[in-house]
């Protein structure tokens, strides 16, 4: 039964010297050209989502390790002994072989972060449903902006919304994880916060989309409220001015041409991105609690809090 395979595979690697992983599937094609070790399974096999099931993987390894003992015993071997296997086999120290893995997962991590801010970082045109009360079941147009900023980790984040009261600009750090992209902004001056909650990137990454979650900005009150947002990126800067509520009856794709992105069949895509940013949202708005069905709520639990407090 196969065991510690994700880590006998960072071992492998820090021993041949192969930070990325298409260098370890390259190392495999060496001893057999006809490797079942190929580069999209093997992003699972080193994150411990997956293991090989083909028993020619493990003895295409125990070749590429020049191992005596076959490819079952790489298998199925504990993690110390395959260590110490390695070690023997090719002179090196324990603790050299180990330092070398740290050093290259730090190595390949950072890579792979700036690789990911690279191919975030530019402008996008913002659609979602208006928040505001006064603009019930009208889009909003905002625009954001990635840039990557020092280290591996620095995705900076801009958003800004043309409203009637002026410009409102929030900013903060945006998070990659493996289940999605993550924002917290705040208003630059102000009180007003917005949490993004996307889809994982892709690419070519043209667009990003998921939830903005926030309070109403324009409003008697202020209200809890979520709606479905879209990101098309954009090949220039937006002009000057550019965003705002887009009229009733407006159009996102001639929009979008008057950005520099001319869609083919216009309508259809119309009728596309509205379905998604309306959602299950009953008359086209975005997700809201009215007031008055939290303050009934709120209520009857504070009269019952006051009656039993000490």
């Amino acid at each position: 039964m196969a065991q510690h395979i994700a880590q006998k595979l960072r071992l492998t690697a820090a021993l041949l010297g192969t930070v990325a992983r298409k260098d370890l599937a390259a190392a495999f094609r060496g001893v057999n050209p006809k490797t079942a070790f190929d580069l999209g399974r093997a992003d699972k096999w080193l994150q411990g989502r997956a293991q090989p099931r083909e028993l020619s993987v493990y003895d295409d390894w125990s070749k590429l390790l020049k191992l005596e003992q076959p490819g079952t015993w790489i298998a199925e071997s504990d993690l110390p002994g395959f260590t110490a296997a390695i070690c023997a086999r090719h002179g090196v120290e324990r603790a050299e072989l180990e330092r070398r893995v740290g050093a290259q997962f730090e190595t390949a991590s950072g890579h792979e972060e700036r690789s990911l801010g690279l191919a975030l970082a530019g402008t996008y045109a913002c659609y979602s449903r208006a928040l505001s009360p006064y603009y019930r079941g009208q889009l909003i147009r905002g625009s954001l902006s990635i840039e990557t900023g020092p280290g591996a980790h620095g995705l900076t984040v801009a958003y800004r919304e043309a409203l009637p009261t002026g410009q409102l600009l929030l900013g903060g750090l945006m998070t990659s994880a493996k289940r999605g992209l993550y924002a917290h902004l705040k208003e630059t001056g102000g009180e007003a916060q917005f949490f993004l909650c996307l889809f994982p990137h892709s690419r070519p990454g043209s667009v990003l989309g998921g939830y903005l979650c926030g309070t109403t900005i324009i409003g008697p009150e202020p209200q809890p409220s979520l709606t479905r947002i879209l990101m098309i990126r954009l090949r220039n800067r937006a002009p000057q001015g550019w965003g705002g509520y887009l009229p009733p009856d407006g159009s996102i794709a001639d929009d979008l041409a008057s950005l520099g992105v001319a869609i083919e069949q216009p309508e259809m895509v119309d009728r596309q991105l509205a379905q998604f940013l309306a959602g299950d949202s009953k008359d086209g708005g975005a997700s809201q609690i009215p007031p008055a069905e939290f303050r009934g709520i709120l209520d009857v639990f504070d009269r019952h809090w006051l009656r039993h407090s000490d």
